[in-house]
C-alpha cells in the first residue's frame, strides 16, 4: 500500500466519522451512547474550530458540511 492510498484511506475514515456524527445527531442527540461519545471525541478537533469561525446560524451547524466538502475535494486530488 502506497502513501497516497494510505492517505486516501485516512481521509475516507475521517469522512465516514463526520458523516456518522451527523447521523448520530439525529438518532442520539444527547450523545449518551458509547459510540456517540467516541465519534464526538474523534471529530470535535476538526469541527470545533470551524464551528467557532462560522457565524451563528441558529440551530443549524454547517461545520460538518464544510468538513465533508473539504475532505471530498482532498480525496479527489490525492
Amino acid at each position: 500500500m502506497g502513501v497516497l492510498a494510505l492517505l486516501q484511506l485516512v481521509f475516507l475514515a475521517v469522512w465516514l466519522l463526520v458523516f456518522g456524527r451527523v447521523l448520530l445527531s439525529w438518532f442520539d442527540p444527547s450523545g449518551r451512547s458509547q459510540l456517540s461519545r467516541f465519534v464526538i471525541a474523534a471529530t470535535e478537533p476538526l469541527l470545533g474550530p470551524i464551528r467557532r469561525a462560522l457565524p451563528r446560524t441558529g440551530m443549524l451547524d454547517l461545520s460538518p458540511l464544510i468538513v465533508l466538502i473539504v475532505l471530498s475535494i482532498l480525496m479527489r486530488t490525492v
